[in-house]
Order: C-alpha cells, then structure tokens, then sequence
C-alpha cells in the first residue's frame, strides 16, 4: 500500500501575522524559520522515497516543495486545485477580518470579490487531492494552510452538519500521513457531504480548475459557469 504526505509550506512573515493570501500572483516566500524547518524535515521524514511532488500554484508552497525534495528528485507538479481559498476583498487582510465575515455569512457565499465560497474551495481542494491518487507514490503535496486545516478537522472523512467553517491550525512542515485507499475513501465521502448539503446561490459564475500536464510543465484551465474559459500556464518546475 502506498501513502500520501500532505504537509502544509514553511513559516512566511505572513503566516506570522495571521494575514491571509489567496492570490499565487503575490511573491510570498518563506522567512528565515520557514526555511529552516525544511532543513529539519530531512531527519524526520522519508524524503528520498518520495515518488511524486506535487504543489499548489503559490511561491510559498514550491519554495517547500524544492527545498524538500531530494537530488535527483521526480518533477514538480503544479495543480491549482490546491491553492489557498480566493479571499476577494479580505486579501492581505487580518484572517480574523475574513473569520469574522465567514461566521455572519456562512461557508456557502462568496466573499466580495471572490471567485468561489469556502464550500467550493473545499470541493476543489478535495478533488486535487484525489487526483494526487493517479500519480505513483509515496507522493508529497505541499499545499496551503486552509487545506491541511481542512484536513486535520475532518480526518475522519466526515464533519457534522451543518458544515464546519472553522478548522484548527495545521502546523507548518509536519505532514498529514495517509494511506492511498484511505484518501480515496476519505475524499470521496467528504465530496458527498459537501453535495449532500443544501447551498446558498452563489452571486456569480463559479470556477471549475482542470489539470494536465503538457511536455512538461503543468497546466490548469479555469472554466466559468458561462463557459468562458481561461487558460494560463503555471511556472515550470
């Protein structure tokens, strides 16, 4: 049986503040103890094993992800579905800015501003992290804190009704250690619940987020609600 690590990036002058970023076009990178808790993982974990990389579209995570990976390592693959939530009008923001919106309003409504509702960043978190399942493991996925949050309050694979907004804080650089049949399981009944509830109309056209990798170099396509897509090449590994 294979396994998933699913570790959230190192520290970030950010992170540090409890500001939030949802935009990977922001140059975020990791501060001094970031970096340095990548140097540590090497004495605690089965790096060298690590088959497949994957990360989200955010300096922040690649950062980690290069500092942790092993030479000669696998490619790095890029895959916008484990960006952070889009936060709209919160960003660069105090998250308790943000938390305090999300307590009036509810998972199920997109913030001003924003592309999506935390209920559907949680559906399009949750369908990268199936797809991590058709790359050869053991796998790596170095992804945002509001993921790994997401998972360490819903290990179980299921979360009472109604649906949690709130998670606790994940650590930076200490991975969620799953094994692949369990994930499959476990992402396939969270995706259920979350349909299983009754949402909110959003206030506009939702995203859907593709992957495929072409010579090379990971590629998301962003399809609205109307059918306008939009496609942008991610960075090269």
């Amino acid at each position: 049986m294979t396994t998933t690590y699913l570790l959230r990036h190192g520290r970030t002058d950010y992170s540090d503040q409890y500001l939030v970023n949802g935009d990977p076009a922001r140059d975020i990178l990791l501060n001094d103890e970031g970096v340095s808790s990548c140097g540590q993982a090497w004495s605690m974990l089965p790096l060298h094993t690590a088959r497949t990389w994957l990360a989200s579209e955010f300096p922040r995570a690649q950062q980690t992800a290069f500092l942790l990976m092993s030479v000669p390592a696998p490619e790095l693959i890029v895959d916008a579905r484990l960006n952070e939530l889009d936060y709209g009008k919160f960003e660069g923001g105090p998250f308790l800015e943000y938390g305090a919106w999300l307590d009036r309003h509810g998972g199920a409504q997109r913030p001003p501003g924003a592309r999506e509702a935390q209920r559907e960043g949680m559906r399009r978190m949750l369908s990268g992290a199936h797809a991590a399942l058709e790359y050869p493991g053991p796998g790596y996925s170095s992804a945002m804190a509001c993921w790994c949050r997401f998972c360490a309050g819903t290990g179980t694979g299921r979360w009472a009704r109604p649906c949690r907004s709130f998670f606790p804080e994940a650590p930076y650089v200490e991975p969620l250690v799953v094994d692949d049949e369990v994930l499959h399981d476990w992402t396939v009944a969270l995706l259920a619940d979350l349909d299983g509830e009754e949402p909110q109309e959003p206030d506009g056209p939702g995203m859907a987020v593709e992957l495929r990798i072409d010579r090379g170099s990971a590629v998301a396509t962003f399809d609205a609600v109307d059918h306008s897509p939009e496609k942008r090449e991610l960075p090269h590994a």
